[in-house]
Order: structure tokens, then sequence, then C-alpha cells
């Protein structure tokens, strides 16, 4: 048996690294507690899903250090990570972690301004006269 199982997770610029420790309990999100990290109640169940789905919580401790992006976006790499790590702890569970969805990268990302609009996709103001 590993010492560790481990996932890399990612959502729109925020990149997650996630060990799962088999046989304990806790949840520490760079140095911090996950409550004190996330303050936000929905990041926290965003983060939990997985564990939650795989009827897992409190056989493992988690531990991650995630990077870039905002709050929400982080909440959801780490997500996609621990999903990841489960998989690679316990290969069996990939088709309950498939079903809900936690496998797949969430492709959307922040669309890039085009020259002439004033967003990506917003125009000026067209005038007749």
């Amino acid at each position: 048996m590993a010492e560790y199982y481990q996932g890399l997770g990612r959502r729109k610029t925020a990149s997650a690294r996630v060990r799962l420790y088999p046989g304990e309990d806790g949840f520490v999100v760079n140095g911090k507690p996950a409550t004190e990290f996330f303050s936000r109640v929905e990041d926290l169940a965003t983060c939990m899903l997985p564990l939650q789905v795989a009827e897992r919580l409190g056989r493992y401790a988690v531990s991650v250090k995630v990077e870039g992006g905002g709050v929400s976006g982080q909440a959801g790499a780490v997500r996609h990570g621990i999903a990841r790590a489960l998989l690679d702890a316990e290969p069996e569970l990939r088709p309950v972690l498939k079903q809900a969805g936690l496998l797949t990268r969430d492709p959307r990302v922040k669309e890039r301004k085009k020259p002439g609009l004033k967003r990506a996709r917003k125009a000026p103001q067209y005038t007749k006269r």
C-alpha cells in the first residue's frame, strides 16, 4: 500500500496538487484547515463532493497545494484533484466518479478580448448619424 495517492486538478487558471493519506482524517489546503481557507460554504461543499459521492468521508486525510485563479476556480481544481487521487487509490470507483461528472476537466475559460470590441464579444454602440 502506498504512503499517499496523488491527483492533479485544474479549473480555469487554478491548479491543485492533491495528496490523499489513507486511514487518517483531516483536510488541509495550503497549510491551513480547509474551513479556514474556503470561507464560503459552497466552495467547501464543492471540494468535498468526490469524497461524498464515493462515500469515503473520514477515510482519507487530504493535503492540497493550490495556486492561480480565484476562490471558486481553486475549489473546482481541488474537487478535480481529489477525484483523480481517489481514482489512483481505488480504480473501482471510476464508474461512480464518472457518472457524477467529477473526472472531466471543465474546459470553460475566459475568452480573450478581440480588437475593435470593448470586451470579448461586446461591440461599441451603433450610431446611425
